[in-house]
């Protein structure tokens, strides 16, 4: 199973943070990678994936594995993740950002996606979270797209102000590329 995510913001010069993704999660049975772009502040302070209350990430995945992944703790819900066959991670390693938003990382360092997804067997597709992600993530695995399936799905961030069963319809189909429950 894979570690806790490590926690991830450092100083750098001026009110800038420069903020570092967490370790993926992942195992040999992962056949759907989910990539965010970077944590906001409140998944840093948390020391948690998708921590801001007021994201849907938890509810989104939940429905399409059928699973109240909310009601769970930390530490299970990445556990029912990796059980259903879904990994996370980031498509940038570190940036300097001020606040949450995508549109203020700069000087983005990024995450050796094509190296991991070399290392699943099982994958089968790859959710990219949001148009940040889903722009870096495509750029960076151009090469792997002829064997896997690459979903861009509409941001689970509370910024990205779409309600949640448009979201949903978009997110459900995930389930194509789970393990039959």
């Amino acid at each position: 199973m894979a570690t806790p995510p490590a926690s991830a913001a450092t100083a750098a010069p001026g009110p800038v943070l420069r903020k570092r993704c967490f370790d993926p999660v992942v195992d040999q049975r992962t056949r759907l990678l989910v990539l965010g772009s970077l944590p906001g502040d409140q998944s840093l302070l948390r020391n948690e994936y998708y921590g801001n209350k007021q994201n849907k990430f938890w509810e989104l995945l939940g429905v399409v594995i059928d699973v109240d992944l909310r009601s769970l703790n930390y530490d299970a819900r990445l556990a029912a993740l990796l059980e259903h066959g879904i990994g996370l991670w980031d498509v940038i390693a570190e940036a300097e950002r001020a606040g949450s938003l995508d549109s203020a990382i700069y000087n983005a360092s990024h995450n050796a996606l094509a190296e991991l997804v070399a290392t699943l067997p099982s994958l089968r597709a790859i959710g990219f979270n949001g148009g940040t992600a889903a722009r870096l993530g495509r750029k960076q695995l151009q090469a792997t797209a002829t064997r896997l399936s690459l979903i861009d799905l509409p941001s689970s961030s509370p910024a990205y102000t779409i309600g949640f069963e448009p979201k949903l319809q978009v997110w459900r189909q995930l389930s194509n590329y789970l393990p039959l429950s």
